[in-house]
C-alpha cells in the first residue's frame, strides 16, 4: 500500500476513475485495519456483530470523508483525521445499537436499572458522606418527578440519566435536535429554580448528572 502525503490523498480522493478507486481502496484497507485495535475496549473481536460493524463503519467513514474533505485543515496526518472519523461512527453505532430495543417507557418506568458510574457512590466515600449523597439523589429524584412535564422527563432520564444519544431520543419522541435541546434546556430551568428554592447547588446536582 503506497504512502501518501495529505496532498497526494486529498488528490487521489478528488479525481474520477482508477486513481479515485485505487485510493479509496486503500483508504477502505487503512480504516479496516485500524478499526478493530480501536474498538477492542468497547467490543471484542470474538463478537458475532463485530466484523459486520467494522464494514458498516468502514462505508460510512469513506461517504463522511469523501463529503467532508474540505473541512481537513491538515493539521495531523490525513488517515489520522480519518481514524477519528472512523471511530466516533464507531461508538455512536455502539450506542445506538445498545439501545435499539429499549423504549423510552421502560427506561422511565424501570426502577431496577442501574444509575450511570456518575451517580453511584465512590467505593472510597465514607458512610456519612455516602449517606448524604444518597438523601441528595433521593431528593432529586423526587424534584424530577414533581416538577418536569412527562416528556422533559422523559427525556432527561434517557439523555442525562441514561445516556441514550440524542439523535435517538429524538426520534423516538418524533422531535428534532433543536426542539430537544430547547425541551432540555426548559426542564433544567426548571430544576434549577426548584434545587435553589430546595438549598441545593444547582451547579453540583448537574456535575453529577453530567450535564450543564
Amino acid at each position: 500500500m503506497p504512502n501518501r502525503t495529505n496532498e497526494e490523498w486529498l488528490s487521489d480522493l478528488r479525481a474520477t476513475g482508477t486513481e479515485r478507486d485505487v485510493a479509496l481502496a486503500d483508504l477502505r484497507a487503512i480504516v479496516q485495519k485500524g478499526l478493530p485495535y480501536a474498538l477492542s475496549r468497547w467490543l471484542s473481536p470474538s463478537d458475532p456483530q463485530f466484523e459486520s460493524l467494522v464494514e458498516e463503519v468502514t462505508q460510512e467513514t469513506l461517504l463522511r470523508v469523501l463529503g467532508q474533505m474540505e473541512t481537513f485543515e491538515g493539521r495531523s496526518q490525513f488517515t489520522t483525521w480519518v481514524h477519528k472519523i472512523a471511530i466516533r461512527i464507531a461508538l455512536s453505532e455502539l450506542r445506538r445499537k445498545r439501545w435499539k430495543d429499549v423504549s423510552l417507557d421502560q427506561m422511565v418506568d424501570n426502577e431496577d436499572a442501574p444509575p450511570p458510574p456518575r451517580l453511584m457512590a465512590d467505593s472510597q466515600t465514607g458512610p456519612e458522606a455516602a449517606a448524604e449523597r444518597a438523601d441528595m439523589l433521593a431528593r432529586v429524584q423526587r424534584i424530577i418527578a414533581e416538577e418536569l412535564t412527562d416528556k422533559q422527563r422523559r427525556a432527561l432520564v434517557a439523555l442525562s440519566i441514561q445516556g441514550m444519544p440524542i439523535e435517538e431520543v429524538a426520534r423516538r419522541m418524533n422531535t428534532n435536535r433543536n426542539a430537544l435541546y430547547k425541551l432540555m434546556h426548559d426542564a433544567r430551568l426548571r430544576l434549577k429554580r426548584r434545587m435553589a428554592l430546595e438549598g441545593f447547588s444547582p451547579e453540583e446536582v448537574f456535575a453529577s448528572f453530567g450535564t450543564g
